[in-house]
């Protein structure tokens, strides 16, 4: 159990930093989990070299350190001068030539569970418009957190009723993997099959089977406060699920990569999410899609 779940957490992780690096154009980011007051870097991009990987950031040591402390964002703009930081990481912090650093620390519940980091090589970044934009990563991370503290708390839960002899209620964590991903992949074909119904009558007989399909599992989709997508909107999610880029969308919908973005950018308002990753995981939480 706790394998998988990890294994969840680092795809997230590794997501995360990608998109701080996008959303601060800090060219160097970088982050990992917490743990009993260690946050390990197990992500890392727009590196020259490796020596951040496998960092292990004392809780009040260091810039990082420093923001799991306080929980609050911590920003340096001369890193190697800076009297109001510990300089244990200089060897590794020095290897990428960083002179601007910011760590943001990712907070659930009052809990410090994460730390992203965005450098700079030089001095000459907009460093204070990037801080909204790297917060607004670390809550977002936050909140896929808590989706897979979830999962991992069913799993418990369900592994303890099987030990105790109670009869399991249907999840979408009883689907095995490989039914779950042809469940997915049947899905997004009865989407594409639907797109090309011109009869309104079994297009919405049609669109009903697939939301019935979406929602197979999903305990949550019942107490989840309504999210209502269009059609388009729900339709670039399943590709995007299945990993497929703007372009190969808009060719399958038969769109513009600009209107495919365009839906992109309202669902994930919709669904409050600030990543397409996070936005695909909420729009399974919600029951929208498989």
């Amino acid at each position: 159990m706790m394998k998988l779940t990890q294994s969840n957490l680092s795809t997230v992780v590794d997501d995360a930093v990608s998109e701080f690096a996008r959303a601060t154009s800090f060219p160097l980011a970088f982050g990992g989990l917490e743990s009993n007051g260690t946050t390990t870097v197990s992500a890392v991009s727009g590196n020259r070299t490796r020596s951040l990987f496998g960092l292990r950031v004392q809780r009040a040591r260091g810039l990082g350190g420093r923001a799991m402390s306080e929980g609050r964002p911590r920003l340096t703009p001369d890193y190697a001068r800076s009297q109001l930081i510990t300089h244990d990481y200089d060897v590794e912090i020095g290897a990428e030539d960083i002179v601007t650093l910011l760590a943001v620390p990712v907070i659930l519940d009052g809990r410090v569970r994460a730390v992203l980091y965005g450098g700079n090589r030089t001095d000459s970044l907009s460093k204070r418009a990037s801080m909204p934009a790297g917060i607004a990563i670390a809550q977002e991370l936050a909140q896929e957190i808590r989706i897979q503290d979830e999962v991992e708390r069913r799993v418990a839960a369900r592994e303890a009723n099987t030990v105790a002899g109670v009869p399991e209620r249907g999840g979408i964590g009883e689907i095995p993997s490989d039914i779950l991903e042809e469940l997915r992949r049947g899905h997004a074909e009865l989407r594409a099959l639907t797109a090309e119904v011109t009869d309104t009558r079994v297009r919405e007989r049609l669109t009903e089977l697939g939301n019935r399909f979406a929602r197979i599992g999903t305990a949550s989709a019942v107490s989840a406060p309504p999210v209502h997508l269009s059609r388009r909107e729900i339709d670039v999610l399943v590709l995007v699920a299945r990993g497929n880029t703007n372009v190969e969308i808009g060719l399958a919908l038969q769109l513009t990569e600009s209107t495919v973005k365009s839906y992109m950018k309202t669902a994930m308002g919709k669904l409050e999410a600030s990543t397409r990753h996070a936005a695909v995981a909420t729009a399974r939480a919600h029951g929208l899609i498989p």
